[in-house]
């Protein structure tokens, strides 16, 4: 499988926190994906990346939070996660970067 650009468009960055190291020990990998991408998309993408196989996706969009910016009031951007179940005896270390 060859990566192609339209890959790094769907899957923009992994998620590194405590919730989801958490998910890692349970075989599961958290992305940033692009907000319009859906589950075959996401799948499809982590599999050509990564080269290895997706077993399940959940995603969840976090809506962005009003905060001030030097006063004004502004909007953080909206973001999807994809949590991505891998099969049994696939790793993909996110600590080292694409």
């Amino acid at each position: 499988m060859s990566a192609k650009a339209e890959h790094y468009d769907v899957v923009r960055k992994p998620i590194i926190t405590e919730k989801t190291t958490m998910a890692s020990e349970n075989g599961a990998v958290v992305f940033e994906v692009a907000i319009d991408s859906n589950k075959p998309m996401i799948k499809e993408a982590v599999e050509a990346l990564f080269g290895v196989k997706v077993k399940a996706v959940n995603t969840t969009i976090t809506k962005g939070k009003v905060k001030r910016f030097r006063g004004q009031m502004g909007r953080r951007k909206d973001v999807k996660k994809a949590y991505v179940t891998l099969e049994e005896g696939n790793t993909i270390d996110v600590s080292t970067g694409l």
